[in-house]
């Protein structure tokens, strides 16, 4: 079978079996274009000629590109992935991108907001249906850590307030529970009053706009937006920074990395791993306080 035809059944192996997003398999086969690109300039049409020599230059050549270290790692990572499933189907006897590293980068740390901005940004009075809605939206946001696409696709079924508790389905189609806060829980149960207003018979969606219709992305971003203007905060907020403000928090509170990891759905710790960065400040204030070698005794000089 042609090189092409298997990067085709690779791609819908990704969206079909894998049940990736539509913008993470588009990302693959980016990614997987340069690859095919590569092997028509090596004059390679056989996915079993390929030897971890063409990776490392694959890669090397893109480097010299200008391509910086987090999209080299995402090429080798497309390339891993292939490779397994082409030695799944029997296609190669190995996979030659297993053992290649791409060059590291710097590690950009997620932006959060402090609690007291978080406290201004949600204190307002909300009184009419969609200022309910708005106060729902953010503090479930803020509670229980969830990404853009689950809160957009959020249904009342997902939601168990009762037990304070929410089921979504994130990346890879996994499924997690996570609790709800006291203030989300009751900003829920005063929205649910008004979403039976606004939303038709049937509906399952929990966030719909004023016509009854579930809101969208990118009127969700634009709602979150337009509080933050409105209660006077100097900064861009979207979606993503009351998630890592999340995780940020309750890692500051608790310092229990793997329960992070569990709530916020990462399939690696590692990804987890940049909130523990954000609190360096707090935990050497800790050691300062704590640790017997870190006490200075009297007398002692610098």
């Amino acid at each position: 079978m042609p090189v092409a035809d298997w990067l085709h059944r690779f791609s819908a192996y990704l969206a079909q079996e894998r049940a990736l997003s539509p913008r993470t398999v588009s990302a693959y086969e980016r990614d997987l274009d340069r690859f095919s690109d590569y092997l028509d300039s090596q004059q390679i049409d056989d996915l079993n000629q390929v030897s971890e020599h063409h990776i490392r230059a694959l890669i090397a050549q893109q480097h010299r590109q200008g391509l910086g270290g987090r999209s080299l790692q995402r090429q080798l990572s497309a390339l891993r992935s292939l490779f397994r499933f082409l030695l799944r189907e029997g296609v190669v006897s190995q996979n030659p991108a297993s053992a290649v590293r791409a060059p590291k980068s710097g590690r950009k740390l997620p932006a959060t907001l402090d609690p007291d901005t978080l406290d201004t940004l949600l204190a307002f009075r909300a009184e009419t249906p969609l200022e309910l809605r708005d106060k729902a939206l953010m503090e479930l946001f803020y509670s229980s850590g969830l990404r853009l696409s689950e809160v957009a696709a959020l249904s009342w079924d997902q939601l168990d307030l009762p037990s304070a508790l929410v089921t979504v389905r994130g990346k890879g189609n996994k499924q997690r529970m996570v609790p709800v806060g006291k203030k989300a829980r009751a900003a829920l149960e005063a929205w649910r009053v008004a979403w039976r207003e606004l939303a038709p018979f049937g509906e399952p969606s929990v966030f719909v706009s004023r016509t009854g219709r579930p809101l969208s992305v990118r009127s969700i971003q634009a709602r979150i937006s337009h509080w933050a203007k409105r209660q006077g905060l100097p900064q861009h907020v979207h979606p993503h920074l009351l998630r890592h403000s999340f995780a940020s928090h309750l890692l500051e509170s608790s310092g229990d990395l793997r329960a992070v990891q569990e709530l916020l759905g990462h399939a690696d710790i590692a990804t987890t791993q940049v909130y523990t960065h954000l609190d360096f400040q707090h935990l050497a204030e800790v050691y300062d306080k704590a640790h017997p070698r870190a006490k200075k005794k009297a007398g002692d000089s610098d």
